[in-house]
């Protein structure tokens, strides 16, 4: 009788089976894990694609090792490698930009991957089950991460393939789209972001907002050359009534001696939630918390490493004939900067010329903000107590070397070095230190002066240009300029003096097409090798020429 009822039951199966194409019968279906059958259809999946984006961003900018210092901040007009090895640094162009060993790949893989999850998050969002007020966010921060990687791909390499759809398999017959074309895409992107993004105050600290939207809209109508277009953009944010410059001393450190211009760059001082009117967009970074990326347990992991890169190794420095260091190391103090390792040495372009040329005077140059006079606090030394100057270095001492030099305090947080970086109550740090402790702008309203400066000398109005110049150089009661000294190196030299190595001075310079002429012919950087006028340009990496085997990926002139 049993067996009876199995042989009934097989044939009904088979029944079942022939019934039913084996397309269907196949068909995996995800029911308790995430794929690509079943994400991207709640408001949640789309949140947390967005938080993979800002995500991208602080790796490809501030967190991804060494290289986002390096890369868009060495070998310009700024700063120059203090020890030399590899492809690292920019000190040789010729390795750097060897377009077969595939240093450079990381930033065409980090951006096109930016660009990706942006590109299918906008093609799943119309049939999802988001509402209008959401759909319109989502689209709207996709949109502006989207003309964000394509601004810094356009930036880099010139005209790159340009996809504004998803891709679900394998394609390897991409062109290059025109630069003209590329900024296109980017500034439709920009635009839908900027009138869709919610307002700078409805947002939390470290999410992009309207304002971010036209800051950058600004940007690139000027490397477009719309001029017009670049001000008026730029004046949505200037004119803002939730914007304003920081002009009186503010936060953690507002009590101690220091300067407005240098409060901007203490622990806990960048965000809007602690009064800062002049903060657009800033990366958000918790030190010692899972996910928060600035680690203290290891000084190789993950954190935005200005301070190792860009402070002095003052432990190496010896003067007339002593065996000891006139300044202890690694020490949460200005003598310190912290437990920096002296690779990025500043031009004398940067360090002198600019301040020389235009006042010496300037806030900015204060020995809080530009660290020159150095308190000998080595009581083995000779020189304890002393102060030693690298305007007036004692005899035998070369000025910049990599043990000694002046440098930007943005790079380090004196005193403020997080608790369990001290190896003691006096402040000497651990080995695990050497990243930069605070929060990072991306963008702020000091910077929105510039571009809009930038743009009405673009439109033959240096009167107004200077106008602008001349706000951020009130707030520190440097000299007004004229407009007879405004033109673009004045505001490539203003950059200098008011952004420094906060900003991204490769993609600033690549999108005005002076990489070269400001690294060799203007700043003369001393250590820059084997650069030509074509390196204004990244090459496009052999590897992503070779794998695109259906279509021909031009490389760019010169490689």
């Amino acid at each position: 009788m049993k067996l009876k009822y199995i042989l009934k039951s097989i044939v009904l199966g088979t029944v079942i089976f022939s019934s039913t194409s084996c397309s269907d019968f196949l068909d995996e279906k995800a029911l308790d894990f995430k794929s690509d059958t079943n994400s991207y259809s709640t408001v949640s999946d789309f949140d947390k694609s967005l938080v993979y984006m800002y995500a991208k961003v602080r790796d490809e900018f501030y967190s991804g090792g060494e290289q986002p210092v390096s890369d868009y901040i060495f070998g310009c007009d700024l700063v120059w490698d203090g020890q030399i090895q590899g492809a690292q640094r920019f000190n040789d162009y010729l390795n750097t930009c060897n377009p077969s060993n595939d240093y450079l790949l990381v930033h065409w893989r980090n951006l096109y991957r930016l660009i990706g999850e942006c590109n299918t998050v906008l093609n799943r969002l119309a049939s999802s089950g988001a509402g209008d007020a959401d759909r319109i966010r989502i689209e709207a921060t996709a949109r502006f991460f989207r003309g964000f990687a394509y601004r810094s791909l356009v930036y880099l390499y010139g005209g790159v393939p340009l996809e504004l759809q998803e891709v679900r398999s394998p394609k390897t017959d991409y062109v290059r789209a025109s630069k003209e074309d590329v900024l296109k895409a980017i500034v439709e992107d920009l635009k839908f972001a900027s009138e869709n993004l919610p307002a700078i105050d409805a947002v939390k600290d470290g999410y992009v907002s309207d304002l971010a939207a036209y800051h950058l809209l600004s940007e690139v109508y000027l490397a477009s050359g719309e001029y017009q277009k670049a001000y008026d953009a730029a004046s949505k944010v200037i004119d803002s009534p939730s914007m304003a410059l920081m002009t009186e001393r503010f936060g953690s450190l507002k009590n101690d001696e220091g300067d407005v211009y240098y409060d901007l760059f203490r622990s806990n001082n960048q965000n809007r939630a602690g009064g800062n009117t002049e903060a657009i967009w800033v990366i958000q970074y918790e030190t010692g918390v899972e996910g928060g990326h600035n680690d203290v347990t290891n000084v190789y992991g993950s954190g935005y490493k200005l301070e190792r890169l860009m402070a002095p190794l003052v432990r190496d420095l010896k003067i007339d004939g002593e065996s000891v260091s006139p300044f202890l190391w690694p020490y949460s103090t200005f003598q310190s900067g912290g437990r920096g390792v002296g690779w990025g040495i500043p031009t004398i372009y940067f360090s002198n010329t600019i301040w020389e040329t235009s006042d010496w005077n300037d806030m900015r140059n204060s020995n809080y903000n530009v660290h020159r006079k150095f308190y000998c606090d080595n009581p083995k030394s000779k020189f304890y107590g002393q102060i030693l100057d690298t305007e007036n270095p004692p005899a035998g001492v070369t000025v910049p070397c990599r043990e000694w030099y002046a440098y930007s305090t943005k790079c380090t947080t004196p005193g403020q070095h997080p608790a369990n970086l001290l190896s003691n109550a006096s402040g000497l740090l651990t080995g695990n230190a050497g990243f930069t402790y605070t929060d990072q702008y991306v963008m702020r309203l000091a910077e929105t002066y510039l571009l809009r400066a930038e743009a009405s000398f673009g439109l033959g109005n240096a009167e107004l240009a200077a106008e602008d110049i001349n706000v951020i150089r009130s707030r520190a009661n440097a000299k007004p300029c004229s407009a007879a000294e405004v033109d673009i190196d004045y505001i490539l030299d203003e950059r200098m003096r008011e952004l420094g190595i906060e900003e991204k001075r490769r993609l600033t310079l690549g999108r005005l097409g002076q990489v070269y002429r400001r690294t060799v012919q203007v700043a003369k950087n001393p250590l820059v090798r084997n650069m030509a006028e074509h390196h204004n340009l990244w090459p496009i990496p052999y590897s992503e020429i070779e794998r695109n085997k259906d279509a021909v990926l031009e490389q760019n002139p010169g490689y």
